[in-house]
């Protein structure tokens, strides 16, 4: 744990180096790697004067205490803004002039230390599991180059693993912070529908199912950044009132790992879930396992709803765009919304609410789900290609990888994803844990708690600890 972002700031708090050594350490390791595809956009200047601010504070000014200060910060180029980095979402359709805007967010990466510096690697309108824009650059897992890191926030995966930043900036509608965390061995929370804020331009563009945070390389630093974006968390004059306190005792865990013939997931994926139930039932918590065909139907609702929201927002926003020169998948998710009915929005909008409820009918016998986060390996780069038209393929391949990814979003509820061993490939091993509204702190230790197993440990260490 020692290279983290926690770690690192610890190390400029203490004057091990001052965050104009970070940053620069960031420089030189992106740089370094940048055949590795993790930033599509670097600015140094902004990230040089960021942190030359942060070394120049008086020693006894509140923000040299902050949880990550002076910490470099990559930003993903899809979702809430940071100034001085404008937003392209990883298509040519958007230019990098002016400095865009500052999200609130953005205000509380900044309060918590946080000094960004680059936009990392997105696919065109984060319409991926891996991150590959026809724009450039293609995003390569640190683990091994000829595969895929995942996807959306692939770029920011990259340079966390790689050590080229601590912490990254995330979003997540339908696995995009927990997949490629998954896929490179990191740790991604989706917080739950309202605990983290989306406005004041980013807000509700796609109906709720989206979420942000950030790709983190450990728990500890996950708990952090998460009490920074809620304020507070539980308490607080800015506290989300959804929130909750970790509940204390035995839990009742329900385990999931068959998923049936639709959804296979392979040995070592399931092992690992296996494993982290063995471990937790061995620290007093109750395993029930539960029938697959009780999951695998709300994914399936999920994988629906989720293709009809992402496909209704990209039409809502070819009324005010040209997408005449996007990718051919995109455009053809813009005509598979344009073409979908009122009625049938509506009727995937309603399912939303059951899928919800029927999630809550679970959680009435079990205070967490333990799942497997992906059915296999990293897949080799280009197993999601952008380059035809079938948005059903498309929407089913990604489903196929990560099955349980999108009934988090759909749902609402909170979900992390942490490594927990490695297969014979030295691949990392992942597994989720989804939790109900408000409970992300429990989500965060039980998490903590297998974490000390320290069955993985990472390859790369951060820029400036080495």
């Amino acid at each position: 744990m020692g290279s983290d972002a926690t770690a690192l700031a610890s190390a400029i708090r203490r004057g091990h180096l001052t965050a104009a050594e970070a940053m620069e350490a960031s420089f030189a390791l992106a740089e370094a790697r940048a055949d590795l595809g993790a930033l599509a956009h670097l600015n140094k200047p902004r990230g040089r004067a960021l942190a030359g601010e942060f070394d120049a504070l008086p020693g006894n000014a509140p923000q040299r205490y902050a949880a990550f200060g002076g910490v470099p910060l990559v930003v993903k180029d899809l979702g809430a803004p940071f100034l001085g980095f404008p937003v392209c979402a990883g298509s040519a359709l958007f230019s990098r002039d002016g400095l865009g805007e500052h999200s609130q967010l953005a205000a509380r990466f900044r309060a918590a230390g946080l000094c960004p510096f680059a936009l990392t690697t997105v696919p065109e309108f984060g319409l991926s599991l891996a991150s590959e824009p026809a724009v450039g650059p293609v995003a390569k897992n640190p683990l091994d180059p000829q595969l895929s890191p995942g996807g959306s926030s692939g770029g920011a995966a990259v340079a966390v693993a790689a050590g080229i930043a601590a912490i990254a900036h995330a979003t997540d509608a339908g696995g995009s912070i927990r997949v490629p965390a998954a896929a490179c061995g990191l740790v991604g929370l989706k917080p739950g529908r309202g605990s983290v804020p989306g406005g004041p331009g980013f807000g509700n563009h796609l109906g709720g199912i989206a979420s942000e945070l950030a790709i983190c390389r450990s728990v500890r630093d996950a708990e952090a950044i998460f009490a920074a974006a809620t304020i507070g968390g539980v308490h607080g004059p800015f506290a989300s009132p959804l929130l909750e306190e970790a509940k204390s005792g035995p839990l009742t865990i329900g385990l999931v790992t068959d998923m049936g013939p639709d959804w296979p997931v392979d040995e070592a994926r399931v092992e690992a879930v296996e494993a982290a139930a063995r471990v937790l039932a061995r620290n007093g918590h109750r395993i029930r396992p539960l029938e697959g065909e009780m999951v695998t139907d709300l994914a399936a609702r999920s994988g629906r709803i989720f293709a009809d929201i992402v496909s209704i927002n990209l039409a809502e926003l070819s009324s005010r765009l040209d997408f005449a020169q996007a990718e051919q998948m995109t455009r053809a998710v813009v005509a598979r919304g344009l073409g979908l009915t009122a009625s049938a929005l509506w009727a995937s909008l309603n399912e939303m609410v059951y899928v919800a409820r029927d999630l809550w009918r679970i959680f009435d016998g079990v205070d967490l789900l333990l799942t497997p986060m992906l059915s296999g390996p990293p897949l080799p780069a280009g197993s999601f290609p952008t380059g035809h038209s079938d948005t059903d393929l498309h929407f089913d391949r990604m489903a196929r990888f990560a099955p349980l990814a999108s009934l988090a979003n759909i749902s609402g509820a909170p979900a992390i994803t942490l490594p927990f061993g490695a297969d014979a490939a030295g691949l990392p091993l992942p597994v989720q844990l989804i939790a109900p509204m408000g409970q992300e702190r429990l989500l965060l230790s039980i998490a903590a708690r297998l974490e000390v197993e320290e069955r993985w440990t990472h390859p790369f260490a951060v820029a400036g600890l080495t």
